[in-house]
């Protein structure tokens, strides 16, 4: 089988360690050597991003820098209807076809609200789906079928997301950052610092466009 590849789609409006360092923290505990970050460009479930798409991808650059795990697909981008991750896993998988596996990953409040999502089924039939703790959240689906359903697909072990190209839940122990990019936004709006919030090379490129100010 070829190696796990691993997908991580977000608005990313700031990027920051909130999304870097759980995925980070993940790949060592999966042994992923590639994560693709890709970013929406209409949102499903939530505002239009205050940041263009040029913009976003530019925060993304400066902060993958010097990370070799990143890299970058803006295929979300390229559609004017919303990001719906199954017809973009649909896309990829027909590229890396049927035995690559690919992963998905997703936090722990994604996967509590999975039920909500698109086609929501159709999901473990093009990936694994990988989840980050993430801090205050239930660790119990809402419905006792819903439980189930995530009971029949959880991995026992790492070696089950290599063996299969897709099918698994895998429920990672990454660590937790209570990091938020609204409050990001809403931090330099108000002229606050956000030092330890995001890496130094997307403060300097926001400081040097001028992007969430009033």
């Amino acid at each position: 089988m070829p190696e796990l590849h691993a997908l991580f789609g977000g608005t990313f409006d700031p990027v920051h360690y909130g999304h870097l360092r759980p995925v980070e923290a993940l790949a060592q505990l999966v042994g992923l050597k590639k994560v693709t970050l890709l970013p929406n460009n209409v949102p499903p479930h939530r505002p239009q991003p205050e940041a263009s798409p040029a913009q976003r991808v530019a925060m993304l650059q400066c902060a993958i820098a010097g990370r070799p795990l990143f890299d970058i697909d803006q295929r979300e981008l390229a559609r004017t209807t919303p990001s719906w991750t199954v017809t973009t896993l649909e896309s990829l998988r027909a590229e890396r076809g049927p035995r690559q596996p690919l992963g998905f990953i997703i936090g722990q409040d994604s996967l509590l609200s999975l039920a909500k999502w698109h086609r929501w089924q159709d999901l473990l039939s093009l990936c694994h789906l990988l989840v980050c703790k993430r801090p205050g959240y239930a660790t119990r689906m809402e419905t006792p079928e819903m439980q189930r359903w995530l009971e029949q697909h959880l991995a026992q072990q790492v070696q089950d997301l290599q063996q299969k190209p897709a099918g698994y839940i895998w429920l990672a122990d990454t660590p937790l950052y209570n990091i938020s990019a609204t409050e990001i936004r809403q931090r330099r709006h108000q002229g606050l610092p956000c030092d330890d919030l995001l890496p130094p090379s997307v403060i300097d490129y926001i400081d040097r466009t001028g992007l969430y100010r009033n």
